[in-house]
């Protein structure tokens, strides 16, 4: 679908050790191309990322060892924080992805993240989306049709 000047734009930024999160990412960018998007997926997410073109943001974040952001998403957290710029216009959808089995650490970096954005002022739509990897062997089976809910109860169609 080619770009047009009117198109909204979808970012989401992908915090992925062994590549799920992107997996998933991937899987549901049809979705909102369908729904009237442009999408752009981040692998290596910046502060800018959040702050300059926000139609709408999807965040797919998997969670390491004790509740721990990934690696290639740390960067992106700590400029948040460093900076600490506002972010009332940002509204936002939450994916994330961990593992019941490590207790109370599970989707440890997708609820930290989620309030961080919070804290700066930023707008969740809806509720955050938790995949277990314990109960859900593919977390697409998960996201796909959490993300067409997440659309249709948003109103975020514009096609």
């Amino acid at each position: 679908m080619p770009r047009s000047r009117t198109m909204p734009t979808l970012t989401i930024l992908v915090g992925t050790m062994y590549g799920g999160a992107l997996d998933v990412a991937e899987q549901v960018k049809p979705l909102f191309e369908q729904a009237g998007y442009a999408v752009d997926i981040s692998e290596q997410p910046t502060v800018e990322d959040i702050t300059q073109r926000n139609d709408l943001t999807l965040f797919c974040v998997s969670t390491t060892g004790s509740g721990d952001f990934p690696g290639n998403f740390v960067p992106f957290v700590r400029s948040l924080k460093d900076q600490s710029p506002s972010l009332t216009g940002l509204r936002y959808g939450l994916i994330a992805l961990g593992d019941s089995s490590y207790g109370d650490t599970f989707c440890g970096a997708g609820r930290a993240l989620d309030d961080l954005l919070q804290d700066h002022g930023a707008q969740r739509l809806g509720e955050r989306l938790e995949i277990d990897a314990m109960e859900t062997f593919m977390a697409d089976d998960a996201a796909l049709p959490w993300v067409e809910e997440w659309i249709e109860a948003q109103q975020l169609k514009v096609v």
